[in-house]
């Protein structure tokens, strides 16, 4: 089985190196450390399995999952990732994702998802499951929740601070489109300035301090 593992961090990627070859034989392991890079491996190399981080440099692991699966409707793609949100559990999913876990989780855990996404099924990690059908009824979530695939992409970007140009180039698009999903999301989500947008990012748990 090919393996393709995205993350940002060395440490982490190495880690899952060492842990899945210990059961699953044989098992090589591709490593990528942001987006662009996870996309263009894809094409390449052509894993069986991409495991992948949502928070990455650049473009996002939702947005590096989107185009993946464009390039290849049957592409098995897993996020691991330290949010635990289910808006963004719920984003992840829309975006044609397979799988969904936690870097708190066990060992044990990462192996049981990748030996079930590998026979083509959907494995969530129970705690996430449960907070998914607890259905929150979260103000702010409800409000992220009427923006579409793309405009959520804007919004984490923005609350990240990045500009309307960085985030044009990152996504390939020209500013004038960028500049019209940002009144977009405003008027959808009944704010005027990017402070706010930052805000109700934190608040709803999809970017966090330090992050």
């Amino acid at each position: 089985m090919k393996i393709l593992i995205t993350d940002d961090h060395s440490v982490v990627r190495q880690g899952y190196a060492s842990v899945l070859p210990t059961v699953i034989d044989p098992c090589e392991i591709i490593e990528a450390s942001s987006g662009e890079q996870a996309a263009e491996l894809y094409q390449s190399e052509k894993p069986d399995i991409v495991i992948m981080d949502i928070n990455l440099p650049g473009i996002s692991g939702i947005e590096a999952a989107t185009r993946i699966l464009e390039s290849d409707r049957d592409a098995k793609i897993m996020f691991f990732s330290m949010y635990d949100e289910s808006l963004v559990v719920k984003q992840a999913l829309d975006a044609g994702a397979m799988g969904y876990i936690t870097k708190s989780g066990s060992p044990k855990t990462l192996l049981e998802a990748v030996t079930r996404i590998s026979k083509g099924e959907i494995f969530i990690e129970y705690d996430l499951v449960m907070k998914l059908a607890l259905n929150n009824q979260n103000v702010t979530e409800g409000l992220l929740r009427e923006l579409t695939q793309r405009e959520f992409e804007v919004f984490v970007m923005l609350a990240r601070g990045q500009s309307s140009q960085i985030i044009a180039d990152t996504l390939e698009l020209n500013i004038k489109t960028v500049s019209n999903y940002i009144t977009t999301i405003k008027s959808k989500l009944q704010i005027s300035s990017t402070a706010e947008i930052v805000h109700l990012a934190v608040e709803a748990g999809v970017v966090k301090i330090g992050s």
